[in-house]
């Protein structure tokens, strides 16, 4: 465990001295590296630039599969919530980090949402309702 967050830390130095917030990431399968990863939000000008996100890109690449449950990852700070969503899609089995968020650090939490699933019955909602239903029911 030691040495895959040493890697961590080198990729969070390596965010750090490009002015990104130094967060490295790696992910492991069967005790081998399969990627890693650091911050590259504000040097790429991309808002999923979060390490676990790039992380998880590479390693979907490399294994050529967007499932890894068979996978842990190993993240130098708790995962924001962007990244604790990819984490879950992605399936994967363990996350290891170093440090809680901090206390003061707030998520932006300003954006409103709206169904109109409910309000609306209109034939865009029942045509997709029907396009979704038959895409799930042909994969069971």
């Amino acid at each position: 465990m030691g040495q895959y967050f040493e890697i961590c830390i080198e990729e969070a130095q390596k965010a750090y001295e490009q002015g990104d917030v130094p967060i490295g990431a790696v992910i492991v399968q069967n005790d081998k590296i399969i990627s890693y990863a650091h911050n590259i939000r504000e040097k790429e000008h991309k808002i999923t630039g979060h390490a676990e996100i790039e992380a998880i890109l590479e390693a979907e690449k490399r294994l050529k599969r967007w499932n890894l449950a068979d996978c842990d990852l190993y993240v130098t700070l708790e995962p924001c919530s962007m990244c604790k969503t990819v984490i879950q899609q992605a399936r994967i089995a363990n996350v290891y980090y170093l440090l809680d968020k901090l206390d003061y650090k707030k998520e932006y939490d300003k954006t409103k949402y709206v169904s109109l699933s409910d309000k609306n019955n209109s034939k865009s909602v029942q045509l997709y309702s029907k396009m979704l239903s038959e895409f799930f029911k042909s994969k069971r």
